[in-house]
């Protein structure tokens, strides 16, 4: 959609200008209404003015394009301060086996500034080709640079499908590429596959609350997209000494906008789930906040295990967000997972059902994370924690 102004029919009244909360509008010398940068096509300044002078205009299709140009499958390779994340192996492993489907290379694309050094991880970890965007717009993360590099080789080298990390990186800029392509974009994905007769990428992700899971195909534009859930896959197998071919692409990359003057690391001494090999972790039935510090003890008998949460407790204010997990919140994978007092909804079980051993306590025999569960506890966690904190105390 585009806003068009009639000129004719504008009055200067300022009406457009006070309403547009984006400053995207406003009254020229000539008196009249014009467009400055930044509008999204609210429709806010249509609604204001009384004079009719303003309208949204549908823009048309750019159509189909011919995707028998694009080929290859690409794996953005999320670096952090230059160290990878661990969804970028997981992305490698999985994007190996759908390369080998569609017969192409399997390509990682490594964006910041002086990540060269990280290339050989990546092909020992699968990657056969790796393309470097070394600049200094990079330093630091800003969604703007890092989406215009990204569609730059895009465009370039026309890749079939691109796969990210649904991390706040990749939900930052990942959009922004997709509509810079002129492309679809399934986000959260939980599966991937190939239909290798039409080389469609099916991509499944949870719909309708995790109700239902939905399949979804972009046939007609290129490339495919998706962006996928850390711990959702299993990171690909360490090839010591494997090799590939190394790109250093020269890109003419505009200084950011914005600027990071400051990074603040405010959750340093907490142990993030998503990394953690023993979660234990607390829903409705733990009570309130204080509550949580029962948790916290058998957290550090268990060795120093992380703390998670239901989107219930956190949504009553008892714990951040950042311990919470399921569908939104963070999806784990740890060797132990201890719910206590976590009913068990589905939006919570896609988060968390890939946990090797799954450890349920719960007063109802009839709560669904029975259903999930290795081992079940039915009773008050009240009593059970304290008996398994004293229990590994003693051992």
């Amino acid at each position: 959609m585009s806003l068009v102004i009639d000129t004719e029919k504008c009055v200067g009244c300022g009406a457009c200008e006070s309403a547009c909360a984006f400053g995207a509008i406003k009254l020229a010398d000539s008196g009249k209404a014009e467009l400055a940068h930044g509008c999204t096509a609210c429709g806010s300044c249509v609604s204001a003015c009384p004079t009719e002078a303003l309208t949204l205009v549908k823009e048309e299709s750019t159509g189909a394009v011919n995707v028998d140009e694009w080929r290859g499958l690409w794996v953005y390779a999320e670096q952090r301060e230059g160290v990878l994340q661990e969804v970028t192996f997981e992305l490698l492993g999985e994007g190996r086996a759908l390369a080998d489907k569609l017969g192409v290379p399997l390509t990682a694309v490594l964006l910041g500034a002086d990540v060269k050094g990280l290339a050989p991880a990546l092909f020992e970890q699968g990657a056969d080709i790796v393309r470097v965007v070394d600049h200094p717009a990079l330093a630091a993360y800003t969604s703007e640079p890092y989406a215009e590099a990204l569609a730059a080789l895009a465009r370039k080298y026309k890749p079939e499908a691109i796969l990210a990390g649904a991390t706040t990186l990749g939900r930052g800029f990942i959009p922004r590429v997709a509509v810079a392509l002129g492309t679809g974009l399934t986000a959260d994905c939980t599966g991937l596959d190939i239909d290798e007769p039409r080389r469609m990428l099916l991509q499944t992700r949870p719909a309708f609350g995790g109700n239902i899971m939905a399949c979804i195909e972009c046939p007609d534009h290129r490339p495919q997209m998706a962006t996928v859930r850390p711990k959702v896959f299993k990171p690909a197998p360490v090839q010591p000494g494997r090799t590939g071919e190394l790109v250093v692409e020269d890109l003419p990359l505009a200084d950011p906008l914005v600027k990071v003057v400051e990074r603040v690391r405010a959750l340093d001494d907490e142990l993030n789930v998503a990394d953690a090999e023993i979660i234990v972790s607390g829903g409705r039935g733990v009570g309130g906040p204080e509550n949580y510090k029962l948790l916290r003890e058998l957290a550090d008998a268990l060795g120093g295990a992380a703390i998670g949460a239901s989107r219930a407790a956190v949504d009553a204010g008892w714990i951040s967000s950042f311990h919470q997990v399921g569908q939104t919140g963070k999806t784990v994978r740890p060797k132990v997972y201890i719910a206590c007092g976590i009913s068990g909804q589905i939006q919570h079980l896609v988060g968390m059902n890939s946990s090797d051993t799954i450890i349920a306590i719960n007063k109802d025999p009839d709560a669904p994370i029975f259903s999930v569960a290795d081992i079940g506890i039915v009773g008050d966690l009240f009593e059970v924690i304290p008996a398994l904190i004293s229990a590994l105390k003693k051992a």
